[in-house]
């Protein structure tokens, strides 16, 4: 079948993928002696290999590449590809010598050549290449460096080298690295050889890796190790490594004698080394590997490359079609770093197929055939072979239509006229000229295009050539078309009057006129060499009228002065414009000012010329504006402001007007009144809190100009000076007070008092002298236990002026005088339960009280008490029995029961929301069950036990949470929909509305949080709360949105949860950086980097564009394309490109794409093509089962799943059966089947508990296989 060309590529909504060869052979061994075994297809990922519209694996593409001999080449072989949708570009070649004009040089100005003459240029250079002989550099020396760059070099053999490889979809791989045997960039992102010497960017140092695994070379056989090693002195744990061979085989599963890792750590170092050997390596092991080091939110990972030298018999008897079937072969060890050798094991089956030439048959037959023939011979890469025979060189057939078709290109003055002329061979036919696509029609009343006949002759003239007819016009002739180029050359504009040289004085109106010799000619003004800015906010205004072009300046100034220049394409004229100034006149002068400190200060004057700038002045220097000082000038007047005036802002002020040596000046005088700077002091509430006996120095800075006059108060009385024990200072800009040994009677408020012209202002401080607190009174003991006792007491009355932190607690036996610490951690409280103490014995107990100054003296001793027992409280209290107007309840007797024995139990309850108890039984009762009744319907009470004897009544047993009286109650029970069980995504905008129904009596409490925090109602976010479910909107979705939402319902002591993930996406943002990393041939190798931002999901793909430096219009050149690099390739040859890249996730594209920096030039090459030889291959397997029906167990009423694998070639015929019968159309089963993978999904609703069920394949009815199993229904 043909190649499909874009428009069908784009016919199925994706572009087909561009390829990348996978596997090359070196470049001595001849391509007819390539055997099928020495193909490593077994390394091919099969995730990389795209499946066909039936299911089953499309082919990979054969890519050759046969280098010609260094004999000189007259005649290029390579067929041009048609322009795709509406590029224009040349023709690829041109037949008859262009005669034109000599191309004009560049003007004065050094512009460039125009449009025409490039294109013209560019046709003339295709022209030459088409004869011009391979003239590349040999390939650099190297056991790496490619066979064949764009054309051999001279040192070459005579021989060709012929080059086999295998190209994989989805894979964009650089010529240099084509010359690599190990294909690292199939499975890895490793760097070719030819790389090494370009600049590249220094990568950021390692985070967890202080050394790399680096590349290596074995030979085949040889034994190889690779180390990375990690510090540790940071990390609490050992990091985690991963080894994978490419991107994605885990090398972990596949160790054995083949592969070895291992792990060592050296305590005295803290370093953690990690090895990876290769014993006895193979072929297939060469590619690239990666090393992934992982410690909590750490990450680091370094890729390397594995060469593995090949013999030289192994490099001979290759077979051509070898590279295009996939292994056949399980060998013994293809499990350890093969991965899809596990998926074929299968004894090798000799290959009688006679010789054949495939080349010789494709060529004789159809298109449509070329598929057939390819799958007939056991050929895959389908479009690698249809690339190469496109590129045979086809024999031209004469036209039909043309006799003489137009020339290849025209050229013609601008305003001129051009006859475009083509002879037919058959007058009759209809003929249409186009121009860049868009049909010419002839219109009565327009003769820019005139149309004659001659004979056999068509003629089409061109009148008045402007620009805009610079184009490519094409006349279709029926189903044939020929093209051409017009090429409009512009004649040089010269200028007829120059310009006047001008002075004038500033804010007048400047016009510079000139005149040149073409109306609407294009001329470019400059100022002093630079070109004049004539955008709308720009002083300059340019006009035109005819032929006559103005520079416009409305308000001059003395920036305008300089020398003024115009620039045609056919000459220059310059003058001088002189801007002076105009004379300084004084309308208001400054006035001199005094200001309070904090108030506004403004100081103005008006001056003539209003448009002068000037400069002010403080004490001789500058005064720039800034957020203090605000410098205001409206046409006449300028202004000084400053918002709050400080006393840097007092002295000498100058305006000077800019330009001018005359100035004005003003004095600025501030005053500040007294103040009290207590803020400095620290103290809260501006009182200074000392213990007593200590000395007392209080220092307070103070201000005012001039310097205030200070006295210190307390009540009436002046502190002076010259007091002894208590006095007051004064110095500078501080004032003090000072207490040598402070007293009790020292605490009190002091007042400051600060004078002078400016005004007044007052202070107070307050000082507090403390000391130890007074001894508290005697203790009282109100109750008192068996080993313990209550004790409790007043606080003392005067505290020391200290607030008491605690209290220290003692006790002694009545006939001893030993007093015994009960407590070394303060006691806050003012009661204590002495504890520990003997039954019977008598015993007293005093209190010491503390503050921050320390302990007091000891309290009085309590009075007298004697210990006594009294039982544990009741066990096991428990809810027995609940009715609408009763409670029963049952418990176990006391633990420990004193000398004092049992008596008996009071059952008492209480109303929730009151504290009133009341006592349930009147009598004491000795049974451990009792039933409380007449009690009030749907009430709550708390319910508790006392156990009764002579010592008093034990400490209760209380139920720990209300009862509820009323019979039922239904535990809650939240209903989440099925569509919530999932991730629930929406897009940034867009109403979420989730609605929870749930279940419960009485009415639930529900709440809601986000990440374990509660969701307050916003004017975004709203809650609903019904009796049987709950709503949630968010009017307006953003990413802030995302999260984990729990809704929980209780009913009482009843909680049911649920857990809702919300998450909302939005547009991804472009690639970080767009690379061009190669260019060869039509290809083109593009790498990028992933956006920063993927809008809260994951990225799904990217947009590959391109566009024509001529026309920049993009088109698409693949779409949902998943990797990071790609080879753009059938680029047109002679153009230049630039490419751009968006970004892709479930919202779409992003909103703007990366461009690449530079652009790619397609420079043409030549390429023979030698056909090779391929031999028939049967592909034909009997169906085996690789993955077997197992048997599995399902809940009636949902969906059960039946998996089973198979292989065979071609694909075989399914036939599930239930019970040895066989299904067919029974809507509850559902059969599926995925590249040798076949599932069954059915709907279990019957009664029946056991069912049986087979799957069956067969090529024909009497040779089938059969998979069985049973599915057993459990009922929940």
């Amino acid at each position: 079948m043909p190649e499909p060309t874009k428009k069908d590529e784009m016919q199925n909504g994706q572009p087909e993928d561009t390829v990348a060869p996978d596997t090359v052979f070196p470049e001595s061994v001849p391509l007819e002696s390539v055997p099928l075994e020495s193909v490593p297809l077994e390394s091919v990922p099969l995730e990389s290999v795209p499946l066909e519209s039936n299911g089953a694996p499309s082919l990979p593409e054969i890519s050759l590449e046969v280098s010609p001999p260094p004999e000189p080449i007259t005649e290029a072989i390579t067929e041009e590809k048609e322009p795709v949708e509406t590029e224009r570009k040349p023709e690829p070649t041109v037949t008859q010598p262009l005669t034109v004009a000599k191309e004009p040089s560049p003007t004065e100005n050094g512009s460039e050549p125009q449009c025409g003459e490039m294109r013209l240029k560019q046709a003339e250079l295709q022209t030459s290449a088409v004869k011009e002989e391979s003239s590349c550099s040999p390939p650099p020396a190297g056991e790496d460096a490619p066979a064949a760059n764009s054309a051999p070099s001279t040192a070459e053999d005579a021989n060709s080298v012929k080059k086999l490889s295998v190209d994989l979809p989805n894979d964009s791989v650089p010529v240099p690295a084509m010359g690599r045997k190990d294909s690292v960039w199939s499975l890895g992102e490793g760097q070719s050889p030819e790389d090494l010497d370009k600049p590249i960017d220094t990568p950021p140092l390692s985070t967890l890796l202080i050394e790399r695994p680096q590349s290596a070379t074995v030979p085949v056989g040889g034994d190889i190790s690779f180390v990375a090693k990690v510090e540790a002195k940071d990390l609490l744990r050992k990091p985690t490594i991963k080894w994978f061979k490419g991107k994605w085989m885990d090398l972990a599963s596949k160790t054995g004698k083949h592969l070895q890792l291992k792990e060592t750590f050296d305590r005295f170092t803290k370093i953690h080394t990690f090895e990876m050997h290769i014993i006895k390596a193979k072929e297939n092991y060469a590619g690239n590997y990666r090393c992934e080091v992982t410690y909590k939110d750490k990450f680091d990972s370094c890729s390397f490359d594995l060469d593995i030298k090949e013999t030289e018999q192994s490099s001979q008897n290759i077979d051509i079609r070898s590279a295009f079937k996939r292994s056949s072969e399980g060998q013994e060890d293809a499990g350890e770093l093969d991965f899809s050798g596990l998926l074929k094991h299968r004894e090798p089956k000799p290959d009688d197929t006679p010789e054949v030439d495939v080349w010789d048959i494709l060529k004789n037959a159809r298109p449509d055939e070329y598929e057939k023939i390819a799958f007939m011979y056991g050929i895959t890469d389908l479009r690698g072979l249809l690339r190469r025979m496109k590129k045979i060189p086809k024999e031209e057939k004469k036209s039909e239509a043309f006799a003489k078709k137009l020339e290849p290109a025209y050229q013609a003055d601008k305003g001129g006229k051009i006859r475009l002329v083509v002879d037919l061979a058959d007058p009759t036919v209809d003929l249409k000229w186009y121009k860049n696509g868009q049909e010419i029609r002839p219109t009565p009343n327009q003769r820019k295009y005139i149309f004659e006949h001659k004979g056999t002759q068509r003629i089409m003239v061109i009148n008045n050539c402007s620009m805009n007819d610079d184009a490519a016009y094409s006349v279709a002739a029926g189903d044939e078309k020929c093209t051409t180029e017009l090429f409009v050359k512009e004649l040089p504009v010269k200028i007829i009057k120059s310009l006047d040289p001008v002075k004038t004085t500033v804010n007048e109106r400047i016009e510079l006129e000139c005149e040149v010799s073409e109306e609407g000619a294009q001329v470019k003004w400059m100022k002093n060499g630079v070109e004049v800015p004539t955008g709308v906010r720009s002083r300059y205004r340019v006009k035109s009228e005819g032929n006559k072009h103005y520079l416009v300046i409305d308000d001059a100034s003395r920036e305008d002065t300089g020398v003024y220049s115009i620039m045609a394409t056919g000459g220059t004229s310059e003058c001088h414009v002189q801007v002076d100034l105009k004379p300084l006149k004084i309308f208001q002068s400054l006035q001199d000012v005094t200001v309070r400190l904090g108030q506004p200060l403004k100081l103005n004057c008006e001056i003539y010329p209003g448009n002068v700038p000037g400069r002010w002045y403080r004490n001789g220097q500058l005064i720039q504006p800034n957020d203090h000082i605000n410098i205001i000038h409206r046409n006449k007047i300028h202004r000084l402001e400053i918002e709050t005036s400080s006393l840097h802002d007092a002295g000498d002020y100058t305006f000077v007007p800019e330009g001018y040596s005359q100035s004005i000046s003003a004095k600025v005088h501030i005053i500040d009144p007294p103040k009290v700077h207590l803020d400095s002091l620290n103290f809260p509430d501006n009182t200074v809190i000392i213990v007593a006996g200590n000395k007392l120095r209080l220092e307070i800075p103070i201000s005012g100009e001039p310097a205030p006059r200070v006295v210190w108060m307390k009540g009436e009385r002046v502190i002076l000076e010259s007091g002894h024990r208590v006095r007051a200072e004064t110095y500078g800009d501080q004032t003090s007070l000072t207490i040598d040994v402070t007293e009790r009677d020292d605490t009190g408020n002091y007042k400051l008092v600060l004078q002078n012209e400016a005004g007044e202002a007052t202070a107070s401080v307050k000082i507090k002298v403390v000391d130890i607190p007074d001894a508290p009174d005697a203790p009282l003991v109100p109750a008192v236990g068996g080993d313990w006792c209550s004790m409790t007491w007043e606080a003392p009355k005067y505290d020391g002026g200290s607030p008491i932190i605690g209290y220290f607690i003692e006790r002694k036996k009545k006939q001893s005088s030993r007093w015994m610490r009960l407590n070394f951690d303060l006691i806050k409280e003012t009661s204590f339960e002495p504890k520990k103490m003997i039954e019977g014995v008598p015993y007293e107990v005093r209190v010491f009280a503390v503050n921050a100054i320390g302990i007091s003296k000891p309290s009085d001793p309590s009075k007298a008490f004697i210990p006594l027992a009294v039982t544990s409280e009741p066990t096991m209290l428990v809810v027995d029995d609940v009715t609408d107007n009763s409670v029963t309840l049952k418990w176990r007797p006391p633990e420990t029961i004193g000398a004092a024995g049992l008596d008996g139990y009071l059952v008492e309850y209480c109303v929730e929301g009151t504290d009133e108890w009341i006592a349930a039984n009147t009598e004491l009762t000795e049974k451990t069950k009792y039933t409380v009744t007449g009690l009030k319907p749907e009430s709550k009470i708390l319910v508790r036990v006392k156990a009764i004897n002579k010592a008093g009544a034990s400490c209760p047993r209380t139920i720990q949470h209300p009862i509820l009286v009323k019979e039922v109650i239904e535990p809650p029970k939240i209903r989440v929909p099925r569509h919530l069980k999932q991730t629930y995504t929406r897009r940034v905008g867009e109403a979420v509305n989730l609605v929870v129904p749930f279940m419960g009596k009485p009415r639930p409490k529900v709440t809601w949080l986000k990440e374990g925090k509660p969701i307050e109602p916003t004017n975004y976010v709203s809650i609903r709360n019904t009796d049987c479910d709950s709503i949630i909107f968010i009017r307006k979705a953003e990413r802030s949105h995302s999260g984990k939402y729990q809704l929980t319902v209780q009913v009482e002591n009843h909680v049911d949860t649920a857990i809702i993930d919300i998450q909302i996406v939005d547009l991804p943002e472009p690639p970080q950086s767009v690379i061009i990393e190669d260019v060869w041939g039509g290809n083109v190798a593009l790498v990028w980097t992933p956006p920063k931002d993927n809008g809260n999901a994951p990225i799904t793909g990217y947009t590959i564009q391109k566009a024509d430096t001529k026309t920049m219009e993009w088109y698409t050149c693949i779409e949902h394309y998943h990797r990071t690099s790609i080879t753009i390739t059938e680029l047109v040859v002679g153009n230049e490109y630039f490419f751009r890249v968006f970004s892709e996730n479930m919202c779409g594209l992003s909103e703007t794409a990366t461009q690449t920096k530079k652009s790619a030039l397609i420079v043409k090459e030549g390429m023979e093509l030698k056909d090779p030889e391929y031999s028939d291959r049967d592909f034909k397997e009997a169906p085996k089962f690789t993955q077997p029906l197992i048997n599995t167990f399902a809940i009636a009423g949902y969906n059960a799943t039946l998996n089973c694998s198979v292989r065979a070639n071609p694909r075989p015929k399914v036939i599930w059966m239930k019970n040895k019968i066989a299904i067919l159309d029974d809507p509850r089963y559902r059969m599926f089947s995925n590249q040798g993978r076949r599932r069954s999904t059915a709907n279990w609703k019957s009664k029946s508990k056991l069912k049986n069920c087979e799957c069956m394949f067969s090529y024909k009815e009497d040779s089938p296989f059969m998979s069985s199993c049973s599915v057993e229904c459990r009922y929940t």
